[in-house]
C-alpha cells in the first residue's frame, strides 16, 4: 500500500506527461507489484515452490546440500553441504533472472552452531566482498533429510 501511495504521489507531481500516460504507467507498476511468478522444480522434496517472484522481489525457499541429479548430499561435511546449498540457491536466483548481487537477505539454519565458522568461509565466497546480504543464522534441532545446513534468501531488483 505504501508503494502504491508513493507511486501515485510521484506520478501526480510529474507534469510532463499526459493523464493517459500517467494512468498507463500506474497500471503497469501496480500490475508488476501485484503479479506473482512461480518457479517450480521437479527436484523438490515437499509441497513447496523453490522460488516465487512478486513484483521486483524474489523469495527463495530453503535449499539444502542435495545434488539435483542424484538427490544425494554433496558430502557429509558442513563445507560440502553449504557449497551445494548455495549452488542450489543461486540456480533458483538465476532461473528467475536475478543474480547474487540482487540477494538482500539470507536465513541460514545450522544443525550445529559449532560449524558456524566453517559454513561462513564457504558462504562468503558466493557474494561480492563488502556487498553481503543481511543474514540471520540460527541453530535448529533438525533439518530435512538430516541436512547440516539450509539456506533461504530474498532478492530484490530495482528495475
Amino acid at each position: 500500500m505504501k508503494y502504491t501511495v508513493a507511486l501515485l504521489l510521484a506520478f501526480s507531481l510529474t507534469s510532463c506527461r499526459s493523464d493517459e500516460d500517467l494512468r498507463a504507467m500506474m497500471k503497469e507498476e501496480i500490475a508488476k507489484a501485484s503479479s506473482k511468478t512461480f518457479y517450480p522444480s521437479k527436484n523438490v522434496i515437499g509441497p513447496y515452490t523453490p522460488a516465487i517472484r512478486a513484483g521486483n522481489m524474489l523469495f527463495v525457499s530453503g535449499q539444502i546440500g542435495l545434488v539435483p541429479e542424484t538427490s544425494e548430499f554433496a558430502g557429509d561435511d558442513i563445507e560440502s553441504q553449504t557449497r551445494q546449498a548455495l549452488v542450489n540457491l543461486m540456480a533458483q536466483v538465476r532461473t528467475a533472472g536475478f543474480d547474487s548481487s540482487d540477494v538482500v537477505q539470507c536465513s541460514v539454519f545450522l544443525k550445529d552452531m559449532k560449524e558456524f565458522q566453517r559454513m561462513n568461509l564457504i558462504y562468503g565466497g558466493f557474494f561480492a566482498d563488502g556487498r553481503y546480504p543481511t543474514r540471520a543464522t540460527v541453530e535448529v534441532a533438525n533439518l530435512p533429510r538430516n541436512a547440516k545446513v539450509e539456506i533461504a534468501a530474498i532478492a530484490f531488483q530495482s528495475k
